[in-house]
């Protein structure tokens, strides 16, 4: 792979960090009816009326005497029912609460899906501090780093050629596998928010998500094997040698301090765009014998 390749993806990846975060900013609002906003609260005003409000990764309050019609869903926040408000719908709180207040209906049905572990956080949930934060995040990635390796092992003892296949298609490719992961996230938000919108379609969601995490882990080993060859390429070593020593290093990357948070979405969008790239893209990997 070029590494001229390499900063091309890499500033793709920036921008669509910058594009997520300008869209964190902005309510996107569908024929005046559905109110969505990413990163970020919902507030349905007084006296209004929409079909849907939805947040993700914030809360929705409904304002005395608003009315939604359809749904009021947060994800990673709490649903805040004021006053007079109404919703005629289902109201649903992923890693939250719901808080209604006296004279404040909910025509349908309530749930709240609670997380114990406290991975899910709305925009007020940030309270702990920076140690213990940093503490939970360094053991879950020292945690998922452990299953990758015995993923990783297993998969290359059982079939070997399909991680290095992933691994050859990133260093001939790594533009194009940086396009499909971006597109994938862009296809899998887009489709979380259509099935949000739609009643029938709210217990896919988790099923989505839930594949996309796979894929991208499963990719993410590609990338490790990708990352152990470049470091180690001079060196007679094994595939098992030369994916655990991409693992270490990317690992330890994931441990820096705000900067780690960075490479967990690069290996994340590499290893879903490998994926894809492999299962969906017309020209197979030639590998050197």
């Amino acid at each position: 792979m070029k590494w001229q390749q390499l900063v091309l993806a890499f500033i793709a990846a920036i921008c669509m960090i910058f594009a997520g975060n300008a869209l964190a900013q902005t309510d996107i609002n569908i024929s005046n009816t559905n109110l969505i906003r990413f990163g970020g609260s919902v507030t349905v005003p007084e006296n209004q009326v929409v079909e849907n409000a939805l947040a993700f990764g914030g809360n929705v309050m409904v304002s005395p005497n608003a009315k939604v019609l359809d749904t009021a869903i947060a994800f990673g926040g709490d649903v805040i029912l004021k006053k007079g408000s109404r919703v005629e719908g289902d109201t649903y709180s992923f890693g939250g609460k719901i808080m209604q207040e006296p004279g404040a209906i909910v025509s349908g049905e309530k749930a709240t899906f609670s997380d114990r572990h406290g991975m899910m956080y709305g925009a007020d949930r940030g309270r702990s501090s920076f140690f213990t934060q940093y503490f939970l995040s360094a053991i879950f990635r020292i945690s998922a780093a452990a299953v990758a390796t015995i993923l990783g092992l297993i998969i290359l003892h059982t079939s070997p050629q399909f991680l290095q296949n992933l691994a050859t298609k990133l260093r001939q490719h790594s533009v194009l596998t940086a396009v499909w992961g971006i597109g994938a996230i862009v296809a899998i938000i887009f489709v979380s928010v259509f099935l949000a919108i739609t009643l029938i379609g709210i217990p896919l969601i988790p099923l989505l998500i839930l594949t996309a995490i796979i894929t991208s882990l499963v990719g993410s080993l590609g990338v490790a094997l990708f990352v152990g060859q470049r470091l180690i390429s001079n060196d007679n070593r094994s595939l098992q040698q030369q994916f655990l020593v991409g693992l270490a290093i990317l690992t330890v990357l994931t441990l820096i301090p705000f900067f780690g948070g960075l490479v967990v979405f690069l290996i994340n969008l590499f290893g879903l765009g490998v994926i894809l790239l492999w299962r969906f893209g017309r020209e197979k990997p030639q590998i050197a014998t």
